[in-house]
């Protein structure tokens, strides 16, 4: 480890290890599979990238990012480590006349993207390598529960048995839950106890969710506030990306945008100027940053709430890389939960991972309406017990005072039951508020004696609520795209009068 520390000062400019760096290299070098859970700018590459220079032959990293394996190649040869890649941007010739360089030590690490092993002649090729460390980086992508599964990451199981040098493995992820870990270190052949968890906790973001305002309006003010700051904005569809893109513009912000509809010369480029400064903002679908190396962004703003709190956790974390404060900021609408819930019903037939997707999105609206620390809603989210409050986020600086919401609680709860639990919040709330829609007569809901309970709020008000006690777990959300209210046990605690509902005071 003395010359794992030289090599930190000597190669990479740094006096000493973070946090978890120095026990995963310890492992590693020790010959032990690890897993190692690291935060976004926790500082995962410094994990395989020391061992490398350590280790006799090659390292071979694994990474679904093609778009930033030139950049992760060209920073380590500045730094004089020899690396190499292999992918779908080069040449078949380049790609041969690569292969044969690492063939004769040429190179000490070699990045390659998981769809490349499964071509039988590249993984003949690497049986005459000497690989000691195979290095998997986005590590979740191998789980079908992570949130970003690729079936190609599947292969690397075989890979490593298959291999005749018998390397060690090293598994690294910013995101994982209890369940992914366990997925990722029983398909790669890791102990549970050689996982090295260093916590999700990121002490310098500030998180907070913008419910009750126009957000384009928010967004223009807040903008031209931090008018000198590097930001990045996200959204969930490459047509409001363009949209957002094109009203920023007209406003006078230097901006540029990024999404998977654009050509890889395009993207490259927005890239580039981003990461130089000379654009300060990126408005961007979840395409764009996956291990993008830039320190300085001060706010992550979701103008669209995101489908998970793996992709959310994710995407915020790209803000204060350097340790300073820095902001996330999600801007609520109900609509982005409708998008999220057409994407997911797009994307995969299964029946069993749209409903784990859903159940995910509903967690991701829970965060919206929690009334507790953000902060240690996203670590318990990920596995942490009885994380302490943060002190500074939106929730733990709000000075409203709670008021007592109890009965109104029991009304609506009281109203699901007569309703047989079996409708979504729309029509709960259209019941409560008594409205005439030709649906609740068909049903004889107006009969209720819960019918126009709550007649002096809107539906809308009413519908609020209704989201504030499911993200409190007084209702819990089942089926898929149109997913039925359910009372919980805690609900009916409530209806029985044993527990108390407060409710911060409405903003005015």
């Amino acid at each position: 480890m003395e010359k794992a520390r030289a090599y930190l000062q000597e190669y990479f400019g740094y006096e000493s290890f973070r946090k978890g760096q120095e026990q995963i290299i310890e492992q590693v070098l020790g010959g032990i599979n690890t897993a190692g859970i690291m935060p976004t700018g926790g500082g995962k590459s410094i994990c395989y990238q020391i061992p490398a220079l350590l280790l006799p032959g090659v390292t071979l990293v694994i990474s679904p990012l093609i778009s930033l394996m030139k950049d992760q190649v060209d920073a380590l040869e500045q730094n004089g480590i020899d690396a190499t890649f292999l992918n779908s941007s080069i040449s078949g010739l380049e790609s041969s006349n690569r292969m044969n360089d690492i063939k004769h030590g040429r190179y000490k690490l070699v990045y390659v993207a998981p769809e490349r092993l499964e071509n039988p002649a590249f993984q003949q090729d690497l049986f005459n390598v000497e690989i000691s460390l195979v290095a998997i980086d986005e590590a979740h992508c191998i789980s079908q529960w992570g949130h970003d599964f690729r079936p190609s990451y599947l292969k690397i199981k075989t890979l490593l048995k298959n291999m005749p040098s018998a390397p060690t493995v090293l598994a690294l992820t910013a995101t994982a839950t209890p369940h992914v870990t366990d997925d990722i270190c029983q398909s790669l052949g890791i102990s549970v106890q050689h996982t090295v968890s260093t916590g999700f906790s990121r002490d310098n973001l500030f998180f907070s969710v913008v419910k009750e305002e126009n957000r384009g309006r928010f967004l223009m003010r807040y903008l031209e506030k931090n008018k000198n700051e590097s930001g990045i904005i996200y959204a969930a569809t490459r047509k409001e990306v363009d949209s957002l893109y094109a009203k920023l513009i007209k406003a006078g912000f230097k901006t540029g945008r990024y999404h998977a509809g654009m050509n890889e010369q395009e993207r490259s480029e927005q890239q580039d100027q981003f990461i130089r400064d000379d654009v300060p903002l990126m408005v961007a679908t979840s395409a764009f940053g996956m291990g993008i190396d830039k320190s300085n962004v001060r706010y992550v703003i979701h103008y669209q709430t995101p489908k998970n709190m793996e992709s959310y956790y994710q995407e915020a974390g790209r803000a204060g890389r350097d340790g300073l404060d820095s902001e996330c900021i999600l801007l609520y609408s109900p609509q982005d939960m409708q998008i999220q819930r057409f994407l997911i019903d797009q994307s995969n037939p299964s029946q069993e991972w749209q409903s784990q997707e859903l159940k995910k999105l509903n967690r991701m609206k829970d965060y919206c309406f929690t009334e507790g620390c953000l902060q240690a809603f996203i670590l318990r989210y990920f596995g942490e017990e009885n994380p302490e409050d943060c002190g500074h986020c939106e929730n733990c600086t709000d000075k409203r005072d709670s008021v007592e919401v109890t009965t109104q609680a029991q009304m609506v709860l009281s109203c699901m039951l007569r309703m047989g639990e079996r409708f979504g919040k729309t029509m709960i709330s259209q019941v409560l508020t008594g409205s005439r829609n030709k649906k609740i007569e068909e049903f004889g809901f107006q009969k209720l004696s819960t019918y126009g309970i709550i007649n002096d709020q809107s539906a809308k008000d009413v519908g609020d609520f209704i989201d504030f006690l499911t993200a409190k777990q007084y209702i819990e959300m089942t089926g898929g795209q149109f997913p039925v209210l359910k009372v919980t046990n805690a609900g009916r605690e409530v209806l029985l009068g044993q527990k108390k509902v407060l409710r911060k005071e409405i903003k005015k």
